[in-house]
């Protein structure tokens, strides 16, 4: 690994990691072995070919994880890696709790990093799901019914977006709540704005 071509921003974000600091720095180092270039994104070291994404390192209060970017294109022959959420559609983690445990896959990360490369290279893609496969829960459909300028400034929105609301609107139990989440974030999409945004 050479030094110049680790990124500032990841010293920096390593020097202030509290938890994770030694699986952060041996996953660093693995990752940089396979010739990847270091950059940071999302608040966090992104590894990229060419300017596209192949693998993050990233931690959480109960571990820390490599996640490929599409990482449901990899064979996963080890049956290692995990979906994050069920609404996750292209990317996939390897978890870690300890060192010790990267230590001991450190010739299979690689192997996983290289299909990741390989993935890239070909030019290999997730197909998503379709925004239309969604179930638009039954409260928007009706809140759309009630406001005219609703659904085609929602129809507007990227599927991303669109996405993003049909999960955040359909995921509590009781109707009651998912119109108040309706109806709090309905000036947003007439406004032609995301959930984030």
């Amino acid at each position: 690994m050479t030094k110049s071509r680790m990124n500032p921003k990841v010293d920096e974000f390593l020097s202030k990691a509290k938890k994770w600091k030694e699986e952060y720095e041996k996953l660093r180092n693995i990752v940089l072995d396979c010739e990847l270039t270091e950059e940071f994104k999302w608040m966090h070291p992104c590894y990229t070919l060419e300017k596209k994404n192949i693998v993050l390192i990233h931690g959480f209060k109960e571990y820390c994880a490599l996640l490929f970017n599409k990482g449901a294109l990899l064979k996963d022959t080890q049956g290692i890696l995990i979906q994050q959420t069920e609404n996750v559609q292209a990317a996939r983690q390897i978890r870690f709790t300890n060192l010790q445990e990267i230590i001991e896959m450190e010739s299979i990360l690689k192997a996983y990093i290289y299909e990741a490369i390989e993935v890239e290279k070909a030019g290999l893609e997730v197909n998503f799901k379709k925004t239309t496969e969604y179930i638009i829960p039954e409260e928007l459909q009706n809140k759309f019914d009630e406001l005219p300028a609703l659904k085609p400034a929602f129809e507007a929105l990227t599927p991303g977006r669109q996405r993003a609301y049909i999960l955040y609107f359909s995921a509590p139990k009781q109707s009651k709540t998912r119109e108040s989440r309706i109806e709090k974030y309905r000036q947003q999409i007439l406004n032609g704005k995301g959930l984030n945004d």
